[in-house]
């Protein structure tokens, strides 16, 4: 039934980014005792991690709309479905991001939102949001489809990587849904378009790359 996979997409996207979005406040809470580039990149690939194993055999578990567009071109889910998955990943990221308004304050998830770092032009934040975008996707359509048994440690051990590069460079999205919710949410969206364009494209280059590389395979994620 395909209102179940909608909603593990929106259930195991809400709960991805409410151990993601926790980790700011948390982290602030603990300063200096817990590391930024600790805390954040493990909580959100730990809460990858369990969003996968909870409700990834459902839906597939993309949880990302970069991940959905991958698939979409790749053929492993219709048009139609690929849509309400992406809307159900919305909706389970802002959701995400009201828990965290209402339970601890919205200067909270303001201090969430993903925008370049000091330094950092738009551009830069852009080009590298879309290049490790396209890395985190030829991972994933890889492995889902080559090695399926590793895919829930390789994917979410991946997007830790991720993080340790650019999470103090670019916020370190590879995913609209988790901009979108902390923006919207948080009450900035003047950089939200970074993280809009450059993950979508990068979901469009990272199949691709796998395209090329792997050949690539109309098998369903898992």
């Amino acid at each position: 039934m395909n209102a179940r996979k909608y909603l593990a997409e929106l259930l195991g996207t809400f709960l991805f980014m409410m151990v993601g979005y926790m980790s700011v406040p948390a982290l602030h809470a603990a300063a200096p005792a817990a590391p930024n580039l600790l805390v954040v990149p493990f909580s959100f690939g730990l809460g990858l991690l369990a969003a996968i194993f909870a409700f990834g055999g459902i839906s597939g578990g993309h949880f990302n709309p970069a991940v959905t567009v991958a698939a979409l071109l790749d053929r492993r889910l219709p048009p139609v479905e690929g849509v309400a998955y992406i809307i159900a990943q919305i909706i389970g990221a802002i959701a995400a991001a009201v828990v965290v308004l209402l339970t601890v304050s919205q200067q909270a998830v303001a201090d969430g939102i993903t925008k370049p770092g000091a330094g950092i032009s738009d551009m830069s934040a852009l080009v590298l949001e879309t290049i490790f975008t396209a890395i985190f996707l030829a991972v994933i359509l890889t492995v889902t489809k080559r090695n399926g048994s590793m895919a829930v440690v390789a994917i979410p051990l991946t997007l830790v990587a991720i993080h340790f590069a650019i999470a103090t460079i670019t916020g370190s999205s590879v995913n609209p849904a988790r901009s979108i919710g902390s923006a919207v949410v948080g009450g900035d969206l003047n950089q939200l378009w970074i993280y809009l364009v450059g993950p979508t494209v990068g979901g469009i280059i990272g199949y691709g790359i796998y395209k090329v590389m792997d050949g690539g395979g109309e098998e369903p994620l898992t």
